[in-house]
């Protein structure tokens, strides 16, 4: 009972304040789940805005566990800015200990979603008993057969979209569109901000195009640590190969490792890497076992700290091209 009437006289506080935030322009409370979108957030708000980040630099969000502080943060934002498809696996949790009444945004909302390997290998599995039970016109397989997705832990689509600059542009705009939401004094600002941000955003492309295109096409197959590159794969043409999915939390058996390194072989793998939210050990021995040499570091879920080579996300992106083509091209 005491919460609650702490939470309904917090909420009336915030009622009463939000006019005189809104209407100043005031500073904005917004909350990003990590790193990335915290950066984007940044580039759209500017002055306007003061963000709290859940999951920090080099930090990974598929196996972060939240704080109390978090919920906290939670509780006095005007805005939760969230990547989506089931990329926080904590999120949903959180927000609900939290009680807050912000807007919980979406970033991803209007991206095309790539479907994860293990979804695509699920509906392969699911024709397959399909054709098996047709030859056999068999109750027994109809019996055995789910078509449910409950054993499916990270969901139907690649949550990894940020990694095709055209869809760091939709987060963007989506960003600028809650901010604009929350607080229509500050909307000019924050549309002409990301209008000036995108702009950057498609020079980066073109510069990332260029660098691809300077790789022999057959030698455009690396290794990294999970399978977090599948949007730029699919963007830019690279092929990745990794011993982990799409999230970080399940480890790759001895004989996932050990069909990789099969696979690398015969694919001719032309560099590996580590990253930086991942244990270095499982690359290393797949290093150590295909004589392929560790090109570097990649900045995949999370940006470096301010100090290092990744700490926006245009330096990310443009830090991670440099580092596979050179990789690359020297093996």
């Amino acid at each position: 009972m005491l919460n609650t009437l702490r939470l309904a006289t917090y909420a009336s506080l915030i009622t009463l304040g939000g006019f005189a935030s809104s209407a100043s322009a005031a500073d904005l409370k917004v909350v990003a789940s990590f790193s990335i979108i915290a950066d984007f957030a940044r580039n759209v708000g500017g002055d306007l805005v003061e963000i709290s980040t859940l999951v920090g630099p080099d930090g990974d969000a598929h196996v972060y566990e939240p704080r109390p502080a978090d919920a906290a943060a939670l509780e006095g934002a005007d805005v939760v800015l969230v990547n989506g498809l089931q990329f926080e696996g904590f999120m949903s949790r959180l927000i609900e200990a939290s009680g807050t009444k912000a807007s919980v945004v979406e970033v991803s909302k209007g991206i095309e979603p790539l479907k994860t390997a293990e979804e695509e290998h699920h509906h392969e599995d699911e024709a397959h008993a399909e054709s098996e039970h047709d030859r056999a016109g068999g109750e027994k397989a109809e019996a055995g057969h789910d078509h449910g997705h409950e054993g499916h832990h990270h969901g139907e689509f690649d949550p990894h979209a940020w990694q095709s600059i055209h869809n760091a542009e939709i987060y963007v705009k989506n960003i600028a569109d809650a901010f604009c939401e929350a607080d229509k004094a500050g909307c000019a600002t924050y549309r002409a901000n990301s209008e000036a941000y995108v702009a950057k955003l498609g020079e980066l492309e073109a510069e990332v195009k260029a660098a691809i295109e300077a790789v022999p096409a057959d030698k455009r197959t690396v290794i990294t640590s999970h399978d977090a590159f599948g949007y730029f794969e699919h963007e830019y043409g690279l092929n990745f190969i990794a011993p982990e999915g799409i999230s970080t939390e399940a480890e790759a058996s001895a004989a996932d490792v050990a069909k990789l390194i099969d696979q690398v072989k015969h694919d001719k793998a032309s560099a590996i890497f580590l990253e930086n939210i991942t244990n270095p050990r499982l690359i290393e021995q797949i290093s150590t076992e295909t004589g392929i040499k560790i090109g570097g570091t990649l900045y995949s879920d999370a940006l470096s700290k301010s100090d290092g080579p990744a700490a926006t996300y245009i330096d990310m992106f443009r830090y991670n091209v440099n580092t596979m083509k050179a990789a690359i091209l020297g093996s």
